[in-house]
């Protein structure tokens, strides 16, 4: 399979703190790929790096063969939903679409038809709803937020603790996203989750941080959920 990531000497410290350290990390084209991890293992820090929101203090990342940290011409074909800091509240969620759309080179004809397969997903909760972002509840600023990631057809989408503040019908629907994204369009999906059994469905390789450092990768099986939530009951 084509490697559409490569992670090499990695590392982010914070004076004498160590807090990532990946000697080397590659991911194919098409992936679902899980991160998992305590807090502070690390997962946020390496989505910042990969979005170049912090600086490594030693290596790189390449995305599609560009050095992340070096150059902007990775961001045409990357999108991501960290947290509520990506949205902005002050507009409505067509508006915020729309904009995304502009930066992303996609018509409101293209935007609009995109939304148009996410209804289950937004519930009749998101559109129409003459309501600002910062107003809505953290699980319709997530959807807004998920869905604002797939405008502009990316071939890589970050998504950092997706299932979290969502209701269970809602998570249903996402994960059957997600796995679409992946076995249909080819699209590289990174996720971080605290919820073992969740990016287990979803993720066909799943990488446990811990401390900053990869501790296990494995390819997803039935026998992956047992082996993730042994590992973490020691």
């Amino acid at each position: 399979m084509e490697t559409i990531i490569h992670v090499q000497d990695l590392s982010k410290s914070y004076n004498a703190d160590k807090i990532l350290d990946i000697e080397s990390l590659e991911i194919p084209k098409g992936q679902s790929f899980g991160l998992v991890g305590n807090n502070g293992a690390g997962k946020t820090t390496f989505f910042s790096l990969f979005l170049d929101l912090i600086p490594p203090t030693t290596g790189q990342i390449e995305s599609k063969g560009i050095i992340v940290n070096q150059s902007e011409e990775w961001k045409p074909f990357t999108s991501s939903f960290i947290d509520e800091s990506f949205l902005i509240g002050y507009l409505t969620a067509e508006e915020y679409f729309y904009f995304i759309g502009d930066l992303r080179n996609t018509s409101k004809a293209e935007v609009d038809e995109l939304l148009s397969e996410f209804e289950d997903f937004f519930h009749g909760e998101i559109l129409n709803q003459k309501k600002y972002l910062r107003d809505l509840s953290k699980g319709n600023q997530k959807k807004a937020g998920i869905v604002a990631a797939l405008i502009g057809q990316p071939e890589i989408v970050i998504l950092d603790e997706p299932f979290a503040n969502l209701d269970p019908t809602t998570q249903i629907r996402l994960k059957r996203i997600i796995k679409d994204l992946s076995a249909q369009n080819q699209v590289t999906v990174l996720i971080s989750s605290h919820d073992l059994t969740h990016i287990t469905d979803v993720c066909e390789r799943i990488v446990v941080l811990d401390k900053g450092q990869v501790v296990n990768d494995i390819k997803t099986s039935e026998a992956t959920l047992k082996e993730l939530e042994l590992y973490f009951e020691r």
